[in-house]
Order: structure tokens, then C-alpha cells, then sequence
């Protein structure tokens, strides 16, 4: 078993609609914000982290291939070495001792996006990048509305991504990796600009776009 290549997709992931990634809050305050968006600790600014990212193309490849186990609602993990999902994002550690180690590592390593270099400017120059979106519940019986704050990142916002695949010789010259970079990772990401990233997507969050992709030799991709 041998890496031998190493293939990435980098470019822009462009907020068409208002994004949410909630960074939780363990902290009740008399008019803070119930639902903040995750942001670097350093200097306050939001991000994508990669796991977010992965874990929506992976979610929404399992859907399209009938790998969602009915009432689990678990993320595959058969380990099987002619499974995409678990050959080239991961299968669960618990179920190491059933998988089939045949296969090999991850193939697939997402990147945390930060924010690109000029909307970054903006964010320290005190534009505004960031809105407080208001939404309700309503109770139906008494009509009551609960009003429950969210944070999202602006429409037009652009983060930088990347993306990196390595492809693996177990035999085959690496040619089911090769396969699986076009029919597993690039169909993933084409899902993804289809559906939503982050909470609220079926309310009008999350929706987003790649722009600009390039491969690792500076070629354009498209998806």
C-alpha cells in the first residue's frame, strides 16, 4: 500500500445566502445572542471549519447512495474496502474491529476556510459582515411569537477552500481512488451547492457556491 498522488481543489466558497455554523453558547445573558456563529478565538472573525464542510458532503453522498440506515440516522461505518463513503472520507473508529483494513486511510482531508483576503479587510475595518437575522416560533393555540436571535455571515461573503485527496495503491495503481475522486468527491461537492451548509437551510440559510476551483497544477475545475 503506497500514496501515490496527491490531488487538491482549491478556490472560493461564495455565501449566496445568509450562514449560519453555530458555535453554541453554555452562557444565558440578558439580551445576548442566543445563537452565535463559530468565529476564531484569536480575532473574533468567522470561519468554516473543515469538519462542517466534510461532514455535509459526506451526509448528503450517503443519502444519494441509500447508505442511511432507517430510524439510526447514523453515518455509514461499514469499513468496507468497495464502499466510497468509507474508502474516501473515514470510517467511524468504533467499528474498527469489523472494518476491513484492506482499503487504507482517509482519503479525504478538508481544510478549515477562513475568510478570503479582501472580505478578511472588510471585517477589520468594521464592515459589516455579520447580521443579526430575528425569527419566530408561534405558539399555535395562543399565537404567541418566542423571538429567537440568530447570527449569519452576509450574502457575498467568499472563504478560502481547500481541499486535498490522496490516492492510494493497494494494488490497482491506484485506479479505484482516480475513480472515486470524480464520482465520490466532485459529486459531493456538487450535492452540497444543491442543498445547504449549516442550521437553518430549509428556512433559506446555507445556501453557497464554489467559484474559481483550481487543481493542484493550477488548472480550473468545474463541477
Amino acid at each position: 500500500m503506497k500514496q501515490i498522488a496527491s490531488k487538491k481543489i482549491s478556490g472560493s466558497l461564495v455565501v449566496k445566502t445568509g450562514l449560519h455554523i453555530g458555535a453554541g453558547n453554555d452562557r444565558v445573558e440578558i439580551g445576548g445572542m442566543d445563537n452565535p456563529i463559530i468565529r476564531n478565538p484569536l480575532t473574533q472573525e468567522p470561519y468554516i471549519p473543515g469538519s462542517s464542510i466534510k461532514g455535509k458532503m459526506r451526509s448528503l453522498l450517503e443519502w444519494k447512495l441509500d447508505k442511511v440506515k432507517q430510524f439510526s440516522g447514523k453515518p455509514c461505518a461499514c469499513g468496507r474496502a468497495d464502499c466510497p463513503v468509507c474508502r474516501v472520507f473515514g470510517s467511524a473508529n468504533n467499528n474498527r474491529g469489523s472494518a476491513d483494513d484492506s482499503k487504507g486511510p482517509t482519503r479525504l482531508i478538508v481544510r478549515d476556510a477562513g475568510l478570503s483576503s479582501e472580505d478578511r479587510q472588510k471585517f477589520n475595518e468594521g464592515k459589516p459582515i455579520i447580521e443579526e437575522k430575528h425569527e419566530n416560533s408561534l405558539n399555535r393555540i395562543t399565537a404567541e411569537a418566542n423571538p429567537r436571535p440568530i447570527e449569519r455571515v452576509v450574502p457575498g461573503v467568499r472563504f478560502d477552500f481547500e481541499l486535498v485527496y490522496r490516492v492510494i495503491d493497494t494494488g490497482d495503481n491506484g485506479a479505484i481512488d482516480e475513480s472515486n475522486f470524480e464520482k465520490v468527491v466532485k459529486e459531493s461537492l456538487r450535492l452540497l451547492q444543491n442543498d445547504y451548509l449549516g442550521g437553518g437551510g430549509t428556512r433559506g440559510n446555507g445556501r453557497i457556491e464554489f467559484a474559481s476551483l483550481r487543481d493542484e497544477h493550477g488548472k480550473e475545475i468545474t463541477l
